[in-house]
């Protein structure tokens, strides 16, 4: 039996900065949805711990978006390598905020949407390389 998730998720290297008891962590996401996201992360965060993440998008030139600044909540936290990965589940957004995120959500989709079609039209030792 497999389970759909609720949200797709995208997977995008955005910047995020996790705010939480006056202290802020900094790191990359592995992959957003509507409902969450997964980040890369030097410290560990407690489970349950409540707290807001500043979301940015990164450009080629290693530019970044305005942050977009979401409540969240710590699902789990896991040590990789030499940092910590950990997954975050957004708080209950108002409209405006909800709107914002999902124009977040609608250039990771149309970016993801380009990558692939370049791919599907490179050469064949390009698509695997």
């Amino acid at each position: 039996m497999t389970q759909e998730r609720e949200h797709p998720r995208y997977a995008h290297a955005a910047a995020v900065t996790l705010l939480a008891r006056g202290k802020t962590i900094q790191g990359r996401t592995q992959n957003v949805s509507r409902g969450g996201l997964c980040a890369d992360l030097s410290d560990a965060v407690a489970v349950g711990t409540e707290l807001e993440v500043d979301l940015q998008l990164v450009f080629e030139n290693e530019e970044h978006s305005e942050p977009l600044r979401i409540p969240a909540r710590v699902v789990w936290c896991t040590s990789v390598d030499e940092g910590h990965q950990v997954g975050l589940s957004f708080k209950p957004l108002g409209a405006e905020m909800a709107k914002y995120l999902a124009m977040f959500l609608r250039f990771l989709d149309s970016e993801e949407r380009v990558k692939n079609d370049k791919r599907r039209d490179a050469p064949i030792d390009e698509k695997f390389g």
